[in-house]
């Protein structure tokens, strides 16, 4: 298994040289990041390559007696699923969305019709009244929540503070752990995690667009705690420098690994907040940070919790934009409709789709599989906290979040 899971990190960083961004992370050996760039194989060597170390893993597998190592062999196999299937659209194959979304990801996306939204957008509606479309009355009465640019450090430090603090008293952190925050422009993203290695992070905020105070708790538990920074530290301490499985030390961004890495991050924020208690830190601690004055009613949290329920849309914009049906601006037209977004959030949410394709499955769908593991049996906060820790330090794939 040691020798199978060499070779696929080597596979795995030759196939990051033919596209940009395949690789997320990396914090293996730097002799063997350079010598797969030094001379790697093309696409198509790559893709009989993929397909024979499936073979030997599927050889390998049988003979396995420790439960993990089983997990293991089950993990690699669908990684290496994810390669075969990114190596094929390398050279041009195109998968419908959700044909692509199941064979890189895992699962397959179920798309409801976006008329199943109307009695969502209907809510929306009320909490709002007014003339003019709804999108842009939600986004008038949001603009009232714009971290001013002078606020946006200490106010993303306050968050990110908090959220580590709730979820280090519930996962014990690695010692000398840190992330830096930089602000950037021009991404089609709003945040991202870049992991070093060494249990530190790189977090970057995209400031194109004004940032909301919502985005504050969102970005500093879904890019750090308990998301991206403290699942990558865990599996490294876990499983790379606990077990040795250098398969670990490479993570390709088209893989199942995303949609635990995407579903757990969202719903971490949740897990971090619930009920009240997210309302509370911003009425309370970074309302008054941004200089954002605080409402004087509870309508602001009304309407975060009412979009929700509009999340799903994403997705079936996105099936309909990627598999032909919509051209692109109606893809931003419905954009705008039922996830409520001004014309220049929207066109960022389809940049972002036509980037990176289905991979928007893992965060609405992503979220609901991890929240459906965690709370399965109404559990209490801290078994919901040990769960966590499990999905996030063990080798966890889309199908175990569905057992029970």
């Amino acid at each position: 298994m040691n020798d199978i899971a060499a070779a696929y990190v080597m596979l795995s960083l030759e196939i990051g040289t033919h596209e940009d961004g395949y690789i997320d992370a990396y914090y293996g050996p730097t002799e063997v990041k350079a010598a797969a760039e030094a001379a790697p194989r093309d696409k198509a060597a790559l893709l009989a390559a993929t397909r024979a170390l499936w073979a030997r893993l599927d050889l390998a597998a049988p003979r396995l007696s420790d439960p993990m190592e089983r997990r293991r062999a089950a993990f690699l196999r669908a990684q290496l699923r994810a390669a075969e299937t990114r190596l094929l659209m390398m050279q041009g194959t195109r998968f419908a969305f959700a044909d692509e979304a199941e064979r890189l990801f895992g699962v397959r996306p179920r798309l409801l019709p976006l008329a199943s939204y109307d009695g969502a957008l209907a809510k929306v509606a009320a909490l709002v009244p007014g003339d003019g479309d709804l999108a842009t009355r939600v986004e008038a009465y949001l603009d009232r929540f714009t971290i001013p640019k002078p606020r946006l450090q200490k106010t993303f430090d306050a968050a990110i503070a908090r959220c580590r603090g709730r979820s280090a008293a519930q996962i014990e952190m690695p010692e000398g752990e840190s992330f830096r925050l930089e602000f950037v422009t021009g991404k089609s993203w709003s945040g991202y995690n870049y992991y070093q290695g060494g249990y530190h992070s790189l977090i970057q905020v995209n400031t194109d667009l004004p940032i909301r105070l919502s985005r504050a708790l969102d970005l500093g538990c879904h890019e750090g705690y308990p998301g991206h920074h403290l699942l990558n530290m865990k599996l490294e301490e876990q499983l790379v420098k606990g077990r040795g499985w250098a398969e670990f030390t490479v993570y390709p961004l088209y893989s199942p690994q995303s949609l635990i890495a995407e579903g757990s991050a969202n719903y971490g924020i949740d897990l971090a907040f619930p009920a009240e208690s997210r309302a509370d830190t911003e009425r309370d601690v970074l309302m008054p940070l941004a200089e954002i004055p605080v409402p004087a009613d509870d309508l602001y949290w009304q309407l975060m919790d009412a979009t929700k329920a509009l999340q799903g849309a994403r997705l079936t914009i996105a099936q309909q934009y990627l598999d032909g049906a919509i051209d692109r601006a109606a893809a931003v037209a419905l954009t705008r409709k039922y996830l409520l977004m001004s014309p220049e959030r929207a066109d960022q949410s389809v940049r972002f789709a036509e980037q990176y394709r289905s991979y928007v499955i893992n965060y609405g769908l992503g979220e609901a599989m991890v929240r459906g593991y965690v709370e399965r049996g109404n559990p209490d906060r801290d078994e919901m906290w040990r769960r966590m820790a499990k999905i996030i330090g063990e080798p966890t794939l889309p199908a175990d979040l569905l057992r029970r």
